[in-house]
């Protein structure tokens, strides 16, 4: 067969090539959105499991006694992490401030995590200002700000001032400047 009659019999069939082809798109779609929500662990198709909803997965968390070490898997950030451990993942910040982490966002495969012992925290819309500190006392850590100790004890940064007033004979006039090893009394 020559290149010519091969083109000549294509010619003929298009209609035929473009419904092949647009069947052959629709399958890679279907095999490609299957891997991807399967992957995620939100639906199994083969089993028939629907999506798990936030109260199932707070339902299956098993009570672990923290501390706890933890070690990343492939796929796993911060928040679900402290979802599994706590059933929220706003605690995310709490693992994040245990381990020192520069960037929260970034996670190595088999890294090993401390999971600290730490009140469950609501979302901010659930918070009261004002709300009972979780300690009495806070000494001031390498790299604390009174922004982070405010988020620290109360779940909140906006109550830096609080601790700031109530700790000004030992911070000074400059609350931007706080001494490692200074105990403040949390208000």
């Amino acid at each position: 067969m020559t290149l010519k009659n091969f083109l000549k019999k294509i010619k003929l069939s298009e209609r035929t090539i473009s419904a092949v082809l647009g069947v052959l798109v629709v399958f890679v779609t279907g095999v490609l959105l299957f891997n991807f929500f399967q992957s995620r662990g939100e639906v199994d198709f083969l089993n028939g499991e629907e999506a798990v909803t936030d109260q199932d997965q707070a339902e299956r968390i098993v009570p672990v006694m923290l501390p706890a070490t933890h070690r990343v898997n492939q796929g796993e950030n911060l928040w679900r992490i402290a979802e599994e451990y706590y059933g929220s993942g706003y605690n995310w910040v709490d693992i994040a401030w245990e381990n020192r982490l520069a960037n929260a966002d970034f996670l190595l495969v088999d890294q090993e995590l401390i999971i600290p012992d730490v009140a469950i925290r609501q979302p901010e819309e659930d918070l009261v200002t004002g709300s009972e500190p979780r300690v009495n006392t806070y000494t001031v850590q390498e790299g604390d700000s009174l922004w982070k100790i405010a988020i620290a004890v109360y779940g909140d940064g906006y109550q830096w001032t609080k601790i700031y007033q109530n700790n000004e004979a030992e911070i000074g006039t400059n609350p931007n400047l706080i001494n490692q090893g200074t105990v403040l009394l949390m208000p």
